[in-house]
């Protein structure tokens, strides 16, 4: 069987980020990086309590359901799986087919994801019974940290807080860009960290017996 050929895009070193999704459980730092992303003219697209947490200390935001045109559904269990932020992140820049089929189908490209998952190893850790586990499974956020960090030649994807010095330093040097080497540092952090929060989901469910 054969492998997927690469796709023919542009070379980009610094990317402008014009358009960046924010949706975070852990919210340490986020209200800090979300204005230093506004100060940089950055359009923020947001979910849920992320939403509400920047909306308060005056970051402007658009939700993700206004976006995309489709509301959040099933208690918040898809929010952001939709074309238009799969798309816009997924999309190979430069790429004749894509974007045209971006300008089909009225899809706008993301420049960065800042996303952290739903704490499935500490709901674990307290005993908790295994529908309240599996909540805690999060599915849209480590697809966007995926499609992220899958098209790293393009787009940044911030995967946790302890990163949000080095990046809003360098969009501060950069008036607004990422490099290229930094973008695919993320991406490796990222893809970690989607390893090891699978590995604890497969963890657990071995160890109630299936």
């Amino acid at each position: 069987m054969s492998s997927h050929k690469a796709i023919e895009g542009k070379k980009a070193d610094l990317v402008q980020v014009t358009r960046a999704l924010v949706s975070v459980f852990d919210k340490t730092g986020v209200v800090e990086f979300a204005k230093v992303l506004a100060e940089c003219k950055v359009e923020i697209l947001s979910t849920g309590g992320t939403a509400k947490k920047l909306k308060e200390a005056g970051v402007p935001v658009t939700m993700v359901k206004d976006y995309t045109g489709a509301p959040e559904i099933l208690n918040g269990r898809v929010k952001t799986l939709n074309p238009h932020i799969h798309g816009g992140l997924l999309a190979v820049r430069g790429n004749k087919l894509h974007e045209e089929e971006l300008t089909r189908e009225k899809i706008g490209l993301i420049d960065m994801v800042v996303c952290n998952l739903y704490p499935f190893e500490q709901t674990v850790a307290k005993g908790s019974d295994w529908d309240t586990c599996i909540e805690n499974i999060d599915i849209g956020g480590p697809s966007m940290i995926r499609s992220a960090a899958k098209n790293s030649n393009y787009v940044a994807i911030v995967s946790d807080p302890s990163q949000y010095d080095e990046i809003s330093k360098q969009l501060k040097d950069n008036k607004g860009s990422t490099s290229l080497k930094l973008r695919k540092k993320l991406a490796c952090a990222a893809f970690t960290t989607t390893a090891k929060y699978d590995t604890a989901i497969s963890t657990y469910m071995k160890s109630q017996g299936f």
